[in-house]
């Protein structure tokens, strides 16, 4: 017989709704082991007279945890918190940037349950515009909304993940042909590839603990000028937490790039799939210069890597050549996806997942910043993966060491733009994919192995 939790009632910290503030309150105290799973919840009426507040709102927390994946309920029994299922043997993998899975199988199968009920050939047995439908980009827009951009449906294109949308970006701003990109000296990898594929090169701007570095990033577009680069120059950027420092701009900052920006007349790519993480006040460059930039979000990043649905917001003098550039890939945006956004964004899915990435991200984020302290580089904004500034060569030894006890992170070589000796390097650790005890676990074998270096250069061997 399974027991009763007794786990002490109480409200998460805000301002929210009492349902979301309870199911908060729920979803923390399960993730940090203080209600175990296969225990009962205590029942709607009990919890409701214990914290003074209203049956619906119980019943309405409870919904919430259900959608996750986090509960189940037994007809007659009550609320069970759900069992995971037992992690398969092998590497802790710290080198996919994927947020922490916050939906479990069940509630994902009930999620395609109810779209199976929905769906039907009329809709799924026809071609859809190229860019998505116009019901599901003014649902797209209406979620960027709630993210700091407001834009209309018509300047949204939907695209197959952020990953497409970045290269229909690209290849809309350059027409196809090689040309310079200029982003930031350690970069997104996904950039690296597309521009390799596409005969582009990348030239590294320097940066800081709050990104690219605006005197930095004029003095480059000088310098383009000056090698007989003349017309329109491209800068791509992360301004909230950038792949992979971790770093996030101030507003002033922003204002600051995109003011050399204008100066040159070069138009940005704004990588934002990590914008979900920003504070409410803080634009996106899109938001302050909307004629300027294209604008790469998505959902793989916020709620889950399987729901493939990027977005691109383009100005409207580059809406013809990126309708061209999606076209060109695609015939259309993914309809199984769309439908699953569509489904998620109406029953209040996507927000509850939302929220739970958020919350999950702080808890991983302090974890790693209190097991590795003071080599985790300055980082404002909590997300799921951290920096570890060091040189290069013992960035790719510590990488190796940390191979030989079984936890992969990400190659050393593979953000740098600047590949020159002395060239800033370091190491990424993603956060999001392993269970919180191997997370925990291999964070304390990494955390050993810098220290060991520390006090002992040859603890571990230098390449």
């Amino acid at each position: 017989m399974r027991r009763p939790s007794d786990w002490t009632p109480r409200l998460a910290a805000g301002d929210g709704a009492l349902a979301e503030r309870l199911a908060a309150a729920l979803a923390d105290d399960i993730a940090r082991g203080r209600i175990a799973p296969g225990d009962r919840l205590p029942a709607h009426r009990d919890l409701a007279w214990r914290l003074e507040i209203g049956l619906g709102t119980v019943t309405r927390a409870y919904a919430l945890l259900e959608r996750r994946g986090l509960v189940v309920p037994e007809r007659g029994r009550g609320m069970f918190v759900a069992v995971p299922p037992a992690q398969p043997p092998g590497p802790v993998d710290l080198c996919v940037n994927t947020p922490p899975r916050t939906l479990d199988t069940q509630a994902l199968r009930a999620s395609l349950a109810r779209l199976a009920a929905r769906i039907d050939m009329s809709g799924f047995g026809s071609y859809t515009p190229s860019a998505g439908t116009p019901q599901h980009r003014a649902m797209m827009a209406r979620w960027l909304a709630r993210n700091r951009l407001e834009l209309p449906p018509s300047r949204l294109m939907l695209t197959s993940g952020a990953q497409h949308a970045l290269a229909v970006a690209i290849a809309t701003t350059t027409g196809g042909r090689p040309g310079t990109i200029l982003t930031e000296s350690l970069t997104y990898p996904g950039i690296i590839t597309i521009a390799r594929h596409a005969g582009h090169r990348l030239q590294p701007v320097m940066v800081d603990d709050q990104g690219m570095c605006p005197d930095a990033l004029d003095r480059a577009l000088h310098t383009a000028l000056r090698d007989g680069r003349p017309g329109q120059q491209l800068i791509y950027v992360t301004p909230t937490l950038h792949n992979p420092t971790a770093a996030s701009m101030s507003r002033a900052r922003r204002e600051a790039i995109l003011g050399v920006a204008a100066a040159h007349d070069a138009v940005i790519v704004e990588d934002d799939v990590y914008g979900v993480f920003a504070a409410g006040d803080m634009p996106p460059l899109t938001a302050l210069a909307p004629d300027r930039c294209l604008y790469v979000s998505g959902l793989s990043k916020s709620l889950s890597p399987g729901l493939r649905i990027g977005a691109l917001a383009v100005p409207p003098a580059f809406l013809e050549a990126a309708a061209d550039a999606l076209a060109a890939g695609a015939t259309m945006a993914p309809p199984l996806g769309c439908l699953l956004m569509e489904s998620w964004l109406e029953d209040g899915t996507a927000e509850a997942v939302e929220q739970a990435v958020r919350a999950e991200s702080r808890t991983r984020t302090a974890l790693a910043r209190r097991l590795l302290g003071k080599h985790v580089a300055p980082q404002e904004t909590p997300g799921f993966h951290i920096w570890l500034p060091m040189p290069r060569p013992r960035a790719e030894a510590l990488a190796m060491a940390a191979a030989a006890r079984g936890i992969r992170v990400t190659p050393p070589s593979a953000p740098m733009v600047d590949d020159r000796p002395g060239a800033p390097a370091g190491l990424r650790l993603c956060l999001g994919g392993p269970s919180p005890e191997a997370l925990t676990t291999a964070l304390n074998d990494i955390a050993r192995l810098v220290e060991e270096r520390d006090t002992d250069p040859a603890a571990y061997v230098a390449i």
